[in-house]
């Protein structure tokens, strides 16, 4: 819901500070006074295209800013945290400026945004109508969400994306074989060479380091003997080994334990030594036997070094990086060999869910189709009322490509005059006729799956009058009941509805013209709707009148 809307410098608004309120919110004034001024700013904020022909005279910068109220939208919650916008306590402002060179700026939340966003947020906050350049209703897809909403088709359509987005996904995933088979087959042979040159090697994870443990000791077989050989006789083998020097130690010591029991506990920290001694002795002597020269293992090592480092060359770095390169090639062989029954699996779901598509996309036609006709019963009914009794409305259900929405093509199609063709909404010249012909269309085909928004009605008094003047404010009232509604009328019946009036007047300030505003209430109203009813001259009768009208709006 628009809550404020403030406008600076804009041809002949000099300022204007306006708070707006739910339900039905009317704006009237003379002709020329600059009522549609403010649907023109609001436009603006919507994405409207900017000029330096709206600055106005003498002023560097227009600025125009609003403040909504954002409520509990998934969709425009959706929109902005993905702009990085906070909408705080439910509030969002936006606000544009148009420079003197017709340049302008947008922001979001205080943040600078991209008039592309502020498009995008429009459908969610509100819709103009009476301006061609701001119809959310000569977008084929809105038509579609219209009659989808009425014909009660969400869930079918819903459905329907599902499917087409599955089968999309088999598509591309066959398209992807298909691309990719040609390439496969041709890489095939290096694949099997790969994978037999690496298993031909067959290394394992360790390995290398283990051959490397090796070979640093098949090269060393001299120097270890002789490192080895001291190192035994220092221990054991020498007549003043240290096992000699501890077995003679220990023969003293057991000597003076006899004697004095004190030095038990030095012979028991000796004892261990003399053992531990022995055994390292022991082992030495073991791995001296083992000690020999083998110039072939030594060849075979150096051989399977070289072949492991010829693998890590062309495959990894390391074995693991090898291992992993071999995965792959197997992976890929497999997927070779496997492609024909893989191919076969994906062309079995995509035509089921081909088929499935092609049913509930048939039941989505034929559920639209009939809301077509009804939708255009209702429409017709509803323009009858507002003085477009021999209009004639269609919803052309064509036929369109496969997507997440169906196989149908959905067109509004209206004649406004006997003997002339239905043409699309767009190509219809008279602001104030599209402007009912939405009326006609909100009222008739509610939309249920939005939020409420603010709907902007600008000329849709134009050609009426008396009864279908009425019919309009009627219209207009109920519609305001889900939404909040704006309207610029010239129509005392029309105005007689509003739940909220404003008055639009342009006065003379210092030899320049400005545009004023003011919520009026009470008395102020009256004459207001009374000088709708009578001209410049202001009857007892034309006031006597405008309090009846009002009387009736406050009891619709």
């Amino acid at each position: 819901m628009l809550v404020e809307l403030t406008v600076a410098n804009y041809a002949v608004v000099e300022r204007a500070r306006v708070r707006f309120h739910a339900g039905l919110n009317v704006l009237t004034g003379e002709t020329g006074s600059g009522k549609s001024l403010l649907v023109d700013a609001l436009a603006l904020l919507f994405g409207g295209r900017a000029s330096s022909d709206m600055l106005r005279s003498g002023s560097d910068r227009a600025r125009v800013s609003a403040i909504f109220e954002t409520g509990d939208s998934p969709p425009l919650r959706k929109l902005l945290d993905g702009a990085g916008i906070d909408s705080e306590e439910g509030e969002l402002l936006l606000e544009r400026e148009i420079l003197a060179n017709g340049k302008s700026r947008a922001f979001a939340g205080s943040r600078p945004v991209t008039v592309a966003l502020l498009r995008d947020l429009a459908p969610l906050l509100g819709d103009i109508h009476g301006q061609h350049d701001q119809q959310l209703l000569f977008s084929p897809a809105a038509q579609r969400e219209i009659l989808d909403a009425f014909a009660r088709c969400e869930a079918l359509v819903a459905e329907i994306g599902g499917l087409f987005e599955r089968w999309q996904a088999v598509s591309a995933e066959l398209a992807g074989l298909d691309r990719a088979e040609q390439e496969r087959l041709r890489l095939v042979d290096l694949w099997q060479f790969q994978r037999k040159e690496i298993e031909a090697v067959n290394p394992r994870p360790g390995e290398e380091d283990e051959l490397e443990a090796e070979r640093r000791v098949l090269r060393n077989v001299t120097r270890l003997e002789e490192s080895a050989s001291a190192a035994y006789s220092a221990l054991y083998d020498a007549p003043d080994s240290a096992a000699s020097q501890l077995k003679t130690a220990l023969r003293k010591l057991e000597d003076l334990a006899r004697i004095d029991p004190a030095i038990e506990e030095t012979l028991a920290a000796i004892r261990p030594a003399a053992i531990s001694v022995s055994e390292a002795a022991h082992s030495l002597r073991d791995y001296l036997a083992r000690l020999e020269a083998d110039p072939a293992r030594l060849e075979t090592v150096e051989n399977r070094l070289a072949a492991i480092g010829k693998l890590k060359r062309k495959y990894g770095s390391t074995v693991a990086g090898i291992l992993d390169f071999l995965h792959e090639v197997t992976d890929n062989l497999n997927a070779v060999e496997n492609a024909a029954g893989h191919r076969a699996a994906l062309e079995e779901q995509r035509n089921r869910l081909a088929e499935e598509y092609r049913v509930a996309s048939g039941k989505l036609s034929a559920k639209r189709r009939e809301g077509a006709r009804q939708l255009a019963r209702k429409v017709e009914a509803e323009l009858a009322a507002l003085a477009m009794e021999r209009s004639v409305f269609v919803v052309h259900v064509g036929d369109a490509p496969w997507s997440e929405h169906g196989v149908d093509s959905i067109a509004f199609l209206v004649s406004a005059n006997v003997g002339e063709e239905p043409r699309p909404l767009d190509k219809i010249v008279s602001g104030g006729e599209l402007s009912r012909i939405a009326l006609a269309l909100k009222t008739a085909a509610p939309v249920r799956a939005r939020a409420p928004r603010t709907l902007v009605f600008d000329e849709v008094d134009a050609g009426v009058g008396g009864a279908a003047a009425e019919a309009v404010g009627r219209r207009l009232k109920k519609l305001s009941a889900s939404h909040q509604v704006l309207c610029v009328t010239h129509l005392a019946p029309i105005a007689s509805f509003a739940d909220h009036h404003y008055a639009v007047e342009k006065r003379a300030v210092k030899g320049r013209s400005v545009a004023e505003i003011e919520e009026i209430q009470g008395a102020a109203r009256t004459r207001e709707i009374g000088r709708m009813l009578s001209g410049q001259t202001l009857t007892p009768e034309a006031l006597k009148h405008a309090e009846h009208l009002i009387r009736l709006g406050q009891s619709a």
